[in-house]
C-alpha cells in the first residue's frame, strides 16, 4: 500500500472504495455542510466544516452550504448571517447556498404521494400517547388507532393541517413503517407537525413543517449529494434516511449515502447550543461572540486565526469513537500560527516605574524587529526615554542566582535598548516600591556594533517609555469552566462549574505603534503572550484580548 493510501482517514477510504468498486464517478462527488440556523457555530462545527470543504478541495468537488431551517421557533436570520460569515472567515467557499425551506413544496408533494401509496398517515394522538405506544428498546410498539385511516381522510386532514385549519398539536403526519422494528426510529416516525409560527424565509406561507429526518435525506437527494457525513448520533437514523430516500427515488436515480464520524469534544467547555444560549441569557458571558465562548465568532474575537482552527481540525482528524481533546491542543495550534504571523510589540501589564538616573537625553528612537520568524516583516521605531515602565515581577531588591531579571547591583538588558544596572529604590511609608533607580551603559545600545553592545548579560526585559506609552484595557481570559467535562455529571448543573476567574480586566501600557491598530489585529506582547485588538477598541481607549499565553500556563498551574 502506498504512503498516500496509508494516510487516508476512514471517510476518505469510504470515498475511494466507492470510486474504485461501487460505481461512483469522480465528477459525481458532491458534499454539503448542513447547519441549523438556531445559534452560532462552535469549534465542533469547525471540524465538520473542515471535513466537508476539505473533501471538496481534495476531490475538486462542489460543496453546498445548506441551512436546515425546518424549525421556525428557534431559527433566525441573525444565525444564518453569522454562519455564512464564519464559513467564509475560515477560508472556504460554497458552490451553492441552499435551504431546506427551498424544498418545502417538493417535500409536501412527496408526503402526499406517500399517503396515496399507503406509506404515511395522519395521527391524532397526543405526543404523550404516541411516546407510550412506541414502546421501548426491549418492548415492541403498538399501532396507532389512526394508522389505518383511509387515504381520502388522510389527504383531507393533511391539507387542513397545511392550510392552518387545525390547532397546533392536534395532528401529525407519520410514516407507516414497522412498530416492531428493533430500531425505534423506524416505529412510524413523525414527518410533519403543525406550527402556526412565521418562518424567517417563508413567513406565514406554511403552517406545517417537516421533521429533520424527513427533510434531510430528501434535501440531499434533491441536491444530488453523493456523501452525507453526519456525527455519530445519527447512525441509528441511517436506516430511516435510506427508507425515505428510497420512497421518493427510483433504482436508476443517484442516491446519497449517509456515513457517520465521531464528535471531538473540547475540554473545559460545552458545545450544546441550548447551554451556550443559557450562558448568554444568564449573564455568565456577554454574548455569543464573548471571547470565552467556544463559538467560532468568540474564537475569532479572542484572536484565533482561521489557519489555527483549520490546523486544529486537521490535526485531530476524524474517527469512529468520541473523545475529549484538551483545550491546550487548540491553544498550541494558535501559538504555532501566531508565532509565524504576529508582530512583536512591547506592553507592560503590571507596571513599576524605572528611572535611568544617568540618561541625559530628552528621548531617542530605537529600531526593533517586527517578527524574527518573518524576514519580510521589517522593523519599526520605538521611543526610549529616562523614565520607563517594566513589569513589577521583573525586579527584586535581592535574589538568588537563578533570578535572571533586575536586582540591585546586577545588570540586565532592556530589549532593543541598553544594559542597565539596579542602584536603589524609592518606597512609600508601607514599604511598597514606587521607583527603581538604575544607571545605563551608553555604549551598550543593541545593534550599535560596539564591543559593549555585544556584551552578554543573563536577563532581557521588555519595557515601555512612560511619556510615550498608551494606556490600554487588557482582558486576560482563562478556561470558561473549572473541570474538563462540565456537563458530564448528570447529578450537577453544569453552571456550577463556571470559572469565576475566567476574565480579569487590567490596565496596561503599550508602545505607541499600537495607536493605529484595528479590530482583530494580532500581536505578541513580548515575554507575555499573544493579544488581539477587540471590536470595542478605539484610538482613545485601546482594548486587547489575550488570545493565549506564550506557554501552557494552565498545565503548569494544575501540576
Amino acid at each position: 500500500m502506498s504512503e498516500e493510501k496509508k494516510s487516508l482517514n476512514f471517510i476518505e477510504q469510504i470515498i475511494e472504495e466507492d470510486l474504485a468498486n461501487n460505481g461512483y464517478k469522480k465528477e459525481e462527488l458532491k458534499f454539503r455542510f448542513p447547519p441549523e440556523p438556531n445559534g452560532y457555530l462552535h469549534i465542533g462545527h469547525a471540524s465538520s466544516i473542515n471535513l466537508n470543504f476539505g473533501l471538496g478541495l481534495k476531490y475538486n468537488a462542489p460543496v453546498n452550504l445548506r441551512f436546515d431551517d425546518t424549525n421556525p421557533i428557534k431559527e433566525e436570520q441573525e444565525f444564518v448571517d453569522s454562519i455564512k460569515k464564519d464559513v467564509e472567515w475560515l477560508g472556504f467557499k460554497w458552490a451553492k447556498e441552499c435551504y431546506a425551506s427551498d424544498y418545502f413544496q417538493q417535500l409536501y408533494d412527496w408526503a402526499v404521494a406517500l399517503i396515496k401509496n399507503g406509506d404515511a398517515y395522519v395521527d391524532s394522538q397526543t405526543s404523550e400517547e404516541i411516546a407510550t405506544q412506541k414502546g421501548t428498546p426491549t418492548k415492541h410498539g403498538t399501532e396507532s388507532p389512526y394508522r389505518n385511516r383511509s387515504v381520502e381522510e388522510n389527504l383531507s386532514l393533511f391539507e387542513a393541517m397545511k392550510n392552518g385549519e387545525t390547532p397546533e398539536g392536534a395532528h401529525v403526519l407519520r410514516a407507516k413503517i414497522d412498530m416492531t422494528s428493533s430500531n425505534m426510529l423506524m416505529r412510524d416516525p413523525i414527518m410533519y407537525r403543525t406550527l402556526h409560527t412565521a418562518h424567517h424565509r417563508t413567513n406565514n406561507d406554511w403552517k406545517i413543517y417537516p421533521m429533520y429526518d424527513w427533510a434531510h435525506g430528501e434535501s440531499d437527494f434533491v441536491e444530488s449529494i453523493s456523501h452525507s457525513f453526519c456525527t455519530l448520533e445519527f447512525l441509528p437514523h441511517r436506516e430511516l434516511y435510506n427508507w425515505f430516500v428510497n420512497k421518493v427515488s427510483t433504482p436508476e436515480d443517484f442516491q446519497p449515502k449517509q456515513r457517520e464520524f465521531a464528535r471531538r469534544n473540547l475540554s473545559h467547555t460545552i458545545v450544546s447550543k441550548r447551554k451556550l444560549a443559557q450562558l448568554v441569557e444568564k449573564g455568565f458571558v456577554e454574548s455569543w461572540d464573548d471571547p470565552r465562548m467556544p463559538t467560532i465568532s468568540g474564537l475569532r474575537r479572542r484572536g484565533y486565526t482561521p489557519a489555527s482552527i483549520r490546523n486544529f481540525a486537521e490535526s485531530i482528524g476524524v474517527g469512529k469513537r468520541e473523545n475529549i481533546i484538551d483545550m491546550s491542543h487548540l491553544e498550541f495550534c494558535a501559538r504555532e500560527d501566531l508565532n509565524k504571523t504576529a508582530q512583536r510589540v512591547m506592553g507592560v501589564l503590571d507596571p513599576v516605574k524605572l528611572v535611568i538616573t544617568n540618561y541625559d537625553k530628552e528621548e531617542e528612537w530605537l529600531e526593533a524587529e517586527n517578527n524574527p520568524e518573518d524576514e519580510t516583516a521589517g522593523t519599526r521605531q520605538i521611543p526610549f526615554s529616562k523614565e520607563i515602565y517594566i513589569e513589577r515581577e521583573d525586579f527584586k531588591e535581592s535574589a538568588n542566582r537563578k533570578f535572571f531579571r533586575l536586582t540591585l547591583g546586577k545588570e540586565v538588558r532592556l530589549k532593543n535598548a541598553y544594559i542597565i544596572k539596579g542602584e536603589d529604590v524609592v518606597k512609600d511609608e508601607d514599604g511598597n516600591i514606587l521607583e527603581i533607580h538604575c544607571t545605563y551603559d551608553p555604549l551598550s545600545k543593541s545593534g550599535s556594533g560596539t564591543e559593549e553592545s555585544k556584551r552578554k548579560v543573563k536577563g532581557t526585559l521588555h519595557w515601555v517609555s512612560i511619556k510615550h506609552a498608551l494606556k490600554a484595557d487588557v482582558r486576560l481570559y482563562d478556561r470558561l469552566f473549572t473541570v474538563e467535562a462540565p456537563d458530564a455529571d448528570k447529578e450537577k448543573d453544569y453552571l456550577e462549574f463556571v470559572n469565576p476567574n475566567s476574565l480579569t480586566t487590567i490596565t496596561g501600557y503599550v508602545e505607541p505603534s499600537l495607536q493605529t491598530s484595528k479590530e482583530l489585529d494580532s500581536f505578541q506582547f513580548q515575554r507575555i503572550g499573544y493579544f488581539c485588538v477587540d471590536k470595542t477598541s478605539t484610538k482613545d481607549k485601546l482594548v486587547f484580548n489575550r488570545t493565549v499565553t506564550l506557554k501552557d500556563s494552565w498545565a503548569k498551574k494544575n501540576n
